[in-house]
């Protein structure tokens, strides 16, 4: 079944909804904390003294990363090519009186000057894109010399294909994503991402997986719960227990550096 790249730009999708059964519960409560807190320690021990924190988060959905990063004290634009969830970014942004910059607009064309950002961050979207090249290449030239790329992503895995695209989108009696948010054909292995990064001048990925703290029969039963009505999809979030982990059979998340100039 093809994407629907679409249901990002439908006015009825909520991001910031408090509702336990929100489509974006999943993503707010249980993967976006667990990345951010990944990206926190790669920065910690690999940021330059010298960089002024400014952050890009391309393909930015509502904000949920983008305000991680502003509460963290970084300087933040947040980019998506959906006026509907810039709007709703930009909206709880000023609730919470965070000074991020919201900018509509596609990866593959950042309106942003060469060297504008020491980190560009880009969570659940490289397996959304038609094409990996063109926006890894904007990726690059947005970067400032010794920038750093941060990413997640899903890998193209017979494992993928059965826990993110049949047990959690497909199969009536488990699933809890909407029907066509990903298509197995879009996942990206890591080998193909390592080609894309060093073909635009962008360092070796390193990489840690993403996957459930519970072991694959309890993660289904878990799933078979929330279909049921037994539990929410928040509590799914809980159960699940998502971590970082050595696998990246499933999802993983990881950077890559821009090199620094050298000298003459």
């Amino acid at each position: 079944m093809p994407i629907d790249n679409e249901m990002y730009f439908r006015s009825d999708l909520v991001w910031w909804d408090d509702d336990d059964n929100g489509l974006s519960t999943l993503l707010r409560h249980s993967v976006n904390p667990l990345r951010f807190a990944y990206f926190q320690r790669v920065l910690a021990a690999r940021a330059s003294a010298s960089a002024d924190r400014s952050v890009l988060d391309v393909g930015c959905g509502g904000g949920f990363l983008t305000e991680e990063f502003a509460k963290a004290g970084y300087r933040v634009a947040g980019l998506d090519p959906s006026p509907h969830l810039v709007t709703s970014a930009r909206a709880h942004a000023e609730l919470s009186s965070l000074p991020i910059q919201y900018v509509t607009g596609y990866g593959e064309n950042l309106p942003f000057p060469d060297a504008s950002f020491d980190y560009v961050t880009c969570c659940d979207v490289l397996e959304h894109v038609d094409a990996l090249g063109p926006l890894i290449a904007q990726v690059a030239r947005v970067l400032k010399p010794g920038g750093m790329f941060l990413f997640d992503t899903i890998n193209r895995t017979w494992v993928s294909w059965l826990f993110v695209i049949k047990v959690a989108q497909d199969w009536r009696l488990t699933a809890w994503e909407a029907p066509r948010t990903h298509a197995w054909s879009r996942f990206v292995k890591p080998r193909e991402l390592a080609v894309q990064l060093a073909a635009h001048g962008l360092g070796a990925p390193e990489l840690r997986g993403i996957g459930p703290g519970c072991n694959p029969l309890a993660a289904l039963g878990h799933a078979r719960r929330r279909a049921k009505g037994l539990i929410t999809r928040r509590e799914l979030a809980r159960r699940l227990a998502l971590r970082e982990c050595a696998d990246t059979d499933v999802s993983y998340m990881g950077f890559a550096i821009k090199p620094a100039k050298v000298a003459p």
